[in-house]
């Protein structure tokens, strides 16, 4: 009898353990996916991209980019051509986590140069956007999903892996 209630004893710790474990990495994962976007999208902080990108990332995207394996500075890069169209900005709305993924909806807003205006694009204020990360076991990104509501975004003036078409 004792043994018994002993090895129930341990194994209710162990659960509660993992389940410790668990939601911290819930938690360290929702607030890499937060730095991310503020510093790469919200503001120009794109030389961070490292601090949150796997040196390589499975993208699945909009247009040709399904399926691929990218380097982390592409992330950077993309980041760095919206920034040039003006003052690009966002705000998260809400996370949701679940294993090793977890899945934002936010707003992204551009007030565009005059240079960006005089290339067609226009600005752009509040349109949502939900991006579904999955991190590995140290925390960074090695999976994104995008997914826009591209009806409302105007369109770069030059393809950029797959984002205008």
């Amino acid at each position: 009898m004792k043994t018994s209630i002993f090895a129930l004893a341990a194994s209710s710790l162990l659960i509660g353990c993992a389940t410790t474990a668990d939601t911290t990495a819930l938690e360290r994962n929702k607030e890499t996916a937060r730095q991310f976007y503020q510093d790469l999208w919200f503001t120009d902080n794109t030389d961070m991209y490292s601090d949150y990108v796997a040196d390589s990332y499975i993208v699945h995207d909009i247009g040709p980019a399904k399926g691929v394996t990218e380097p982390a500075i592409t992330q950077k890069e993309i980041a760095d051509v919206f920034h040039s169209f003006g003052n690009l900005t966002g705000e998260i709305d809400y996370q949701i986590a679940e294993g090793d993924k977890v899945a934002t909806r936010w707003f992204v807003k551009l007030d565009p140069t005059a240079e960006a205006k005089a290339l067609g694009m226009t600005a752009v204020d509040g349109v949502a956007i939900i991006n579904v990360f999955r991190f590995n076991a140290d925390g960074k990104i090695v999976e994104i999903w995008n997914h826009r509501h591209d009806v409302e975004l105007p369109r770069p003036p030059e393809s950029y892996r797959g984002i205008a078409q």
